[in-house]
């Protein structure tokens, strides 16, 4: 074997690693595992939760197949309290969230050749007081209770889809986009804006990053379906958390939070109820590289809202 071969292998090993012990997968329902966390454990949290009525995870009781828009409602607000809880002080959370049509009193969904995840086994009924084919509303009705439940609502950050997914619809133009909120733990909080600049016009300068995000949707080969993009992540670990920081995301789904999170240099605990995510999100974990040196920009003085040397507790878990 080459020199160059050895470094290749000791520098594989070296990420692999890496990504091991800064992502923490804990399998199991977040309503239940959130309890084991230590209050004022993260710097931010970013999401993504099941949609109501939108895909059938094959488990009794899941958070997305309630009856009623109003117990989707009330479980995500009681799923976030817990979040609130173990954030740190000056702690955010990023939740994507999309809303989503009355089933028009069909009971099912068959799946798709581009998107089997679609098959659905049930389908909700119509909300009281909507009417079938009505724009339910359901993120800005959950980004509202999240609010009156104490949480500071800071940004509505709409995600502009350009490949978004081909609908038939014939009454009404084709969705393109989703929500990204930021929330807050309290009045003042760690954001990091220079972090997220955009280049200016004329690519002099710099300036506050914007409220539309136009970022493509992310196949995954290990998922088969689309997974929350990397590109949409970024920013909000970058803005929300320092270098070596610790990340939540409740949802974690197909990993996309720790893959993030490795790459930029951060750390990771995600919860999971499906035992297939977890796996695909361990094989992408197994390919994500974190940085190969530390940033020096990211580590010198900014005018983050909070200037703080970050230390992170143990989870002790």
């Amino acid at each position: 074997m080459t020199a160059v071969s050895l470094l290749d292998c000791a520098r594989n090993a070296h990420e692999n690693k890496a990504a091991e012990t800064a992502v923490q997968i804990i399998h199991g329902d977040v309503r239940e595992k959130l309890a084991d966390l230590a209050d004022e454990t993260f710097h931010c949290c970013v999401t993504s939760p099941p949609y109501w009525g939108m895909r059938d995870y094959g488990y009794d009781g899941q958070i997305g197949a309630e009856a009623r828009i109003q117990d989707y409602i009330e479980h995500l607000v009681a799923v976030f309290r817990e979040v609130r809880r173990v954030l740190r002080n000056d702690g955010t959370l990023w939740l994507n969230i999309g809303n989503t049509y009355t089933s028009g009193g069909r009971t099912w969904r068959q799946s798709d050749v581009k998107n089997a995840g679609r098959a659905m086994s049930y389908r909700p009924d119509t909300p009281e007081g909507l009417k079938p084919k009505d724009l339910i509303g359901v993120a800005w009705m959950l980004a509202m209770a999240l609010q009156l439940d104490g949480w500071y609502l800071r940004s509505d950050i709409i995600w502009h889809k350009p490949n978004c997914q081909p609908e038939s619809v014939k009454d009404r133009v084709t969705v393109a986009h989703e929500y990204l909120f930021m929330l807050s733990k309290s009045e003042s909080y760690y954001f990091d804006q220079d972090a997220i600049k955009e280049p200016t016009a004329d690519g002099k300068t710099r300036k506050n990053k914007r409220s539309i995000w136009s970022i493509n949707t992310e196949p995954c080969k290990e998922a088969h379906f689309a997974v929350f993009p990397r590109a949409l992540v970024q920013p909000c670990l970058l803005s929300g958390s320092p270098r070596d920081g610790l990340v939540l995301d409740p949802f974690f789904g197909s990993g996309t939070v720790g893959v993030v999170a490795v790459e930029t240099g951060r750390r990771c605990v995600g919860i999971e109820l499906k035992a297939d995510y977890i796996e695909i999100a361990r094989q992408r974990l197994r390919n994500a590289i974190p940085p190969l040196m530390p940033d020096l920009a990211a580590t010198a003085p900014r005018n983050a809202t909070s200037r703080e040397r970050y230390t992170t507790p143990s989870l002790g878990l």
